[in-house]
């Protein structure tokens, strides 16, 4: 795979600022190279670490299986739920306590279907993995969407952990119900706040409101696919428009993100959609949007200098549609250029993090997926 960022220049608009010219620069004489770590994966959709090198991949037609720091794959572990496979929904993201060392415990997020078989929401669940690494223990649903729909689409699915220790957990409107994502009695187009036992934080927004779920932090969303902290320990995200309009946000406590009433997008094959406009008060404006849509995926921060000065602090954030790589400068908390990498690939990025080696690691979604690791050149 080639590995090259494009010289291009885009044309956005950021909340509250008039159209500016965008140039991305040409850095590909920086560009690191991609290593695989890892293939045979199928539709491979999160990655977590283990302390000791190994890597925890979530396969989504439903299987989880450890990776070797050699690359070589583990057999699916045993004590998975029943998944509800098919569409968008299958076993989708995974996370590694941050004392996984002391208590071996991952999280993870999947379609969980009803007793019939005939709906499905996103579901959060927590095991243990043990000791030879073949299994999960003690395993148990702390959360589960409400309402279950009969949809293949738009589960969300991330999941970050606070500085707090506390969990979120982006959840998509579910596609057929857009509308439940302004109503606060159900979970379709939020996001959640919850602890690590299931439970609402006491100060979470909606605590105590009549007709609102205690666990929503935000709503208003669509269908969130990458979430991360940055530096600061802020939370930010990224959601999938309609045919344009994928938005990155800044989610407080209690805001209104104002989709599906207010978007940058329009209906599949043209179209308004809600009120036809993009502003309104009351609602948050996105921190960037693109226009057409890059169906993004995975999102992370990168924090180490193993790349050096000029990619500390970037945002970083997988493309389906284009296939590739986005690397995303900031300044002042404002996008100010975007760099396409890994493009020559044209491999569908489900997934980016960045590793405690301080290195980027994406996941491509395919039928023989591959696990890479960006090696400094």
């Amino acid at each position: 795979m080639k590995f090259f960022s494009a010289c291009t220049t885009k044309r956005w608009r950021a909340a509250g600022m008039a159209v500016l010219a965008m140039a991305v620069l040409d850095v590909a004489a920086a560009a690191p190279r991609p290593e695989v770590v890892a293939s045979g994966l199928e539709n491979p959709w999160g990655v977590a670490f283990l302390p000791d090198g190994r890597f925890v991949v979530t396969e989504k037609p439903g299987r989880m299986r450890v990776v070797g720091a050699d690359g070589r794959l583990g057999s699916p572990l045993a004590g998975l739920p029943p998944v509800a496979a098919g569409g968008q929904g299958g076993l989708l993201d995974v996370l590694a306590d941050s004392a996984f060392q002391r208590n071996r415990t991952l999280y993870f997020c999947f379609s969980e279907p009803d007793a019939a078989g005939s709906a499905n929401s996103t579901a959060l669940a927590r095991a243990q993995l043990s000791t030879d690494g073949s299994r999960l223990e003690n395993l148990r649903v702390v959360f589960s969407q409400r309402p279950k729909v009969a949809s293949r689409h738009h589960f969300g699915c991330r999941i970050v952990e606070a500085k707090d220790g506390t969990l979120f957990l982006t959840l998509g409107d579910r596609f057929s119900r857009k509308e439940d994502a302004q109503k606060l009695d159900n979970h379709l187009g939020k996001l959640v706040r919850i602890t690590k036992d299931g439970a609402a934080p006491p100060d979470n927004p909606f605590v105590g409101r009549a007709g609102a779920l205690p666990e929503i932090w935000s709503y208003g969303h669509r269908n969130g696919q990458g979430a991360a902290l940055a530096p600061d320990g802020k939370l930010w995200m990224h959601e999938h428009g309609p045919q344009g309009g994928d938005e990155i946000n800044l989610p407080e406590p209690g805001r209104n993100h104002g989709w599906p009433v207010i978007t940058y997008g329009e209906n599949y094959g043209g179209g308004k959609i809600g009120d036809g406009i993009a502003h309104k008060e009351g609602m948050e404006q996105p921190l960037h949007y693109w226009v057409p849509s890059i169906a993004p995926s995975g999102m992370a921060f990168l924090t180490s200098d193993r790349y050096g000065a000029a990619w500390k602090g970037n945002l970083f954030v997988g493309s389906l549609k284009f296939g590739y790589l986005d690397r995303i400068e900031l300044r002042d908390g404002k996008v100010v250029a975007e760099h396409r990498l890994l493009e020559d690939g044209r491999a569908r990025i489900r997934d980016v993090k960045q590793g405690p080696d301080g290195l980027l690691y994406v996941l491509t979604d395919e039928s023989n997926g591959k696990l890479i690791r960006l090696q400094p050149d």
